[in-house]
């Protein structure tokens, strides 16, 4: 079964976040609680937390591959850490395709003591900020352009998984996909001391589906991002199709897809993270986007994130 994110929550005023803002404000109150009888553990190395607030489609993990190529190129010898799901194989292939060192449990306490025994230096908590039994050393949050935070309603009235207000709790917002003047600006209304820095993907491959017709299919947190990427390259899509994040593609589903792109003369592209999930099929004519995170101002975020490493001196 496909469940996608309520369209409802794009949309401030409508009838089904009003009717859920009671769960909402529970879930707000209990985590409230939780958080105050939680003690955070802190550790000998940094821990860089890379996390979001709005539910999914932010670009953590690209962040987090980014950030521990960087490091490890300035000297530093960091490892990736996520949380174990099984449902999250993707993400774990997807880093592992592009940086060795990572570490997946389910407690995070363990795999950062576990890190510790490994002698790395510092440590890529790839999600976490709601995560208040790890102490973190930096917090950096990602968005992007195209949701931002929604209908700005918590859980599950709307996207977020937490108040907007804990963005006092971080040091440094990557919004992905270009700027907005508005959003930058409650951004820093709860934080003024926080450092604002900005990131696209370019595609490395794209002029390999210039000129033919396209069926594009995505099971990622936003769908409509990795189209609209697409289509902001001038690639001629002629079906799309959206899946659930993490969705868990049976064969069949894929041999369909594959055998209406043969019946109507299209080239199949999915997502990387999607293209991990149906490699094991062994099914042929399914390519993927790859894609290059880019960051403005990159040696400037760089510095800010080694500044993590004095603090533990």
């Amino acid at each position: 079964m496909r469940v996608f994110k309520p369209k409802f929550w794009n949309s401030k005023f409508n009838i089904f976040s009003i009717i859920l803002l009671p769960i909402s404000l529970l879930f707000y109150i209990l985590t409230k609680i939780r958080k105050a009888f939680l003690r955070p553990t802190e550790f000998k190395i940094p821990v860089i937390c890379i996390g979001n607030i709005y539910l999914g489609g932010t670009g953590k993990t690209p962040f987090s591959i980014f950030c521990a190529n960087e490091l490890s190129a300035k000297g530093k010898r960091p490892v990736v850490i996520k949380k174990l799901y099984k449902s999250h194989f993707d993400e774990n292939r997807f880093i592992q395709n592009y940086f060795k060192d990572l570490i997946v449990k389910k407690n995070r306490v363990e795999a950062i003591f576990e890190a510790e025994k490994q002698k790395f230096d510092s440590v890529i908590l790839d999600d976490g900020f709601q995560d208040y039994k790890v102490k973190k050393d930096l917090n950096i949050l990602c968005f992007h352009k195209n949701q931002l935070v929604g209908n700005g309603f918590i859980f599950p009235s709307g996207p977020l998984r937490e108040s907007l207000n804990n963005i006092k709790n971080a040091e440094i917002v990557i919004i992905n996909g270009g700027r907005s003047e508005m959003f930058e600006k409650k951004v820093f209304e709860i934080n003024r001391d926080i450092d604002l820095f900005y990131s696209d993907y370019r595609p490395l491959n794209i002029e390999s589906f210039k000129n033919k017709e396209i069926l594009a299919f995505a099971g990622i947190g936003s769908p409509e991002n990795f189209f609209k990427l697409l289509e902001l390259n001038d690639i001629k899509i002629q079906k799309k199709i959206s899946f659930p994040d993490h969705y868990n593609f049976k064969k069949r589903e894929i041999l369909e897809i594959i055998d209406y792109a043969n019946k109507h003369d299209l080239e199949v592209l999915t997502t990387e993270k999607d293209y991990y999930r149906i490699k094991d099929f062994s099914v042929n004519n399914i390519n993927y986007l790859k894609l290059k995170l880019e960051i403005k101002d990159k040696e400037k975020l760089i510095q800010k994130i080694l500044r993590v490493y004095d603090k533990k001196i």
